[in-house]
């Protein structure tokens, strides 16, 4: 069994437990460098929100700095201050909205703060030179996505505000795009042009700042929007952002969901299976219970129609998905106990993508990749190689 770099990996008796998380650290390492490659001369900055889309906060925190990424992104103050105390030294954006009671941790953990009105602005500063240190902010512009940032046409007296601040930096302006994914780049553009706009103005009066819009879907379709710095959340993690973006980088998936047989059983016919009774075979056929369910992230919306992988084969979950455990209708095959099951990932030719069990959950692949709980220990392996990031 792979040695784990980072808790929670074991249970408390010492024993791993049949369904965790293989997080595969090569293939982390390799897909920033690709696409780091693919954006060059800009740089990247990696999102590591919701605990790196399910890969382990920390652990993927201190790989990208292993191999140097030169800024990191989250989404809430916690996660900064978790990679500060975790030693991460790398700047720190933390992308989300902030309350004014929080901006005291900002300013003790280092942690580039978003800005993103004039009166945001203004308590930042006003702490800052309370506490005798000087802020890092990121100005935050709402190019068409209506959720925070001043708007592009009203953008200026936030810019102007800035200028006059004496206890703040500005380092970086961004927005961030609402369709960069979608198979139409209409509104892409558009918010990309808003974007520039502002930044224009910004030049005619201030210093260079880092400027950034690109997410996942951008950094594969509108290399226009690359400028100074990208943010690559799920292509990180080797997930293409949709099916209607073209494949640019070559990404691998970094992590495989895996579980063990724990039970075997022969059902007769007509016999129901699992809560609701919504499922019976139509003839004698042999069950497999595996221990996961929707406590650990395995959507119960996925009941009827997810498959997993047994030997090599794809085979229906049955019934409806409970809190813990699952069926898996193996026909007239055979397994035994302590068999390994996929339930995510690929063995002997066979996978189970993250796409397929966010389409079998009615959902997309962001839901499923961070949707796996906590309870679920994650196993680091693979080897990282010396190459640091262009």
């Amino acid at each position: 069994m792979p040695t784990p770099l980072h808790e929670p990996t074991l249970a408390e008796d010492g024993v791993l437990r049949p369904t965790h998380l293989l997080v595969d650290r090569g293939r982390l390492a390799d897909n920033l460098r690709a696409i780091a490659r693919h954006v060059a001369p800009a740089k990247v900055m990696p999102v590591l929100k919701a605990n790196a889309y399910g890969h382990g906060l920390v652990p993927v925190a201190q790989l990208y700095e292993e191999i140097g990424a030169p800024y990191l992104a989250v989404a809430y103050l916690e996660e900064g201050m978790r990679l500060r105390r975790a030693g991460i030294r790398t700047p720190i954006l933390v992308l989300g909205g902030i309350l004014g009671s929080q901006l005291p941790l900002f300013i003790e953990h280092d942690l580039t703060i978003t800005a993103s009105s004039v009166d945001k602005l203004e308590a930042i500063e006003e702490i800052a030179r309370e506490a005798g240190r000087r802020a890092r902010v990121h100005l935050k512009i709402d190019t068409g996505m209506e959720r925070i940032g001043v708007h592009w046409y009203s953008a200026d007296a936030l810019l102007e505000r800035a200028l006059r601040c004496t206890h703040t930096h500005v380092e970086g302006i961004f927005s961030h795009f609402a369709n960069s994914d979608a198979p139409d780049l209409t509104h892409a553009r558009l918010q990309l042009e808003r974007f520039e706009e502002v930044l224009e103005t910004w030049a005619r009066r201030g210093p260079p700042v880092l400027r950034h819009i690109a997410n996942s879907g951008a950094v594969e379709a509108l290399p226009e929007s690359w400028l100074d710095l990208v943010r690559p959340g799920i292509l990180a993690y080797g997930v293409h952002p949709s099916r209607d973006v073209p494949r640019q980088v070559p990404v691998r998936p970094a992590l495989t969901w895996v579980s063990r047989v724990v039970y075997f059983k022969v059902v007769k016919p007509g016999n129901p299976v699992s809560y609701g009774s919504t499922w019976a075979p139509e003839e004698l056929t042999r069950l497999v219970t595996v221990p996961v369910g929707y406590g650990d992230g395995y959507a119960r919306r996925m009941s009827g129609r997810a498959e997993v992988v047994l030997h090599g084969r794809r085979y229906p979950v049955v019934g409806r998905i409970c809190m813990d455990q699952v069926m898996v209708d193996i026909g007239w095959d055979s397994a035994y106990n302590a068999d390994e099951v996929v339930l995510l990932g690929e063995r002997d030719g066979s996978a189970v993508t993250a796409e397929e069990l966010a389409e079998w959950a009615g959902t997309i692949p962001y839901e499923i990749l961070t949707g796996i709980n906590t309870r679920v220990p994650r196993v680091y392996v693979g080897e990282v190689g010396p190459e640091r990031l262009p």
